[in-house]
């Protein structure tokens, strides 16, 4: 095995060594001599490269059942409170609503506001008037 000076095999010898070996015992078409040469060298070095590091588990800042309260939504990602957590993702995170319920496994109704603003706006467009049709005449 031919190696150069970083102690590194050397992949281009490795791999001509490989695919001369096989085409002594099978046909291959000349045309198709450069791509099995290239997928067999990148498969080699491919190999020689340490393995992905394995993705690290999410832990939230704070667990789920406590990032929801009357007054603030905890934000998964910082732990930091909020009335209104759809602005702090886009912002800080560029994550919409949807994308970050999927990060961290939260089921589709989980809410983005906090419930007792939710119930305070809505009162509000209630006493406004907003929501019914206005009568004709």
């Amino acid at each position: 095995m031919d190696a150069t000076v970083e102690g590194q095999p050397d992949y281009l010898t490795l791999s001509v060594d490989i695919v001369s070996a096989f085409v002594s015992n099978n046909p291959v078409p000349a045309p198709e001599l450069p791509s099995l040469i290239a997928a067999v060298h990148a498969t080699l070095y491919g190999l020689s490269q340490p393995a992905a590091a394995p993705a690290e588990e999410l832990r939230p800042a704070v667990p789920v059942r406590r990032s929801v309260q009357p007054d603030f939504i905890v934000c998964l990602e910082d732990g930091k409170k909020f009335k209104s957590l759809k602005r702090h993702l886009r912002t800080h995170y560029d994550m919409t609503p949807d994308a970050y319920r999927q990060k961290w496994g939260l089921p589709p109704d989980y809410p983005m506001v906090a419930p007792n603003y939710a119930a305070a706006r809505s009162s509000l467009a209630k006493s406004m008037g907003l929501g019914h049709q206005r009568r004709k005449g």
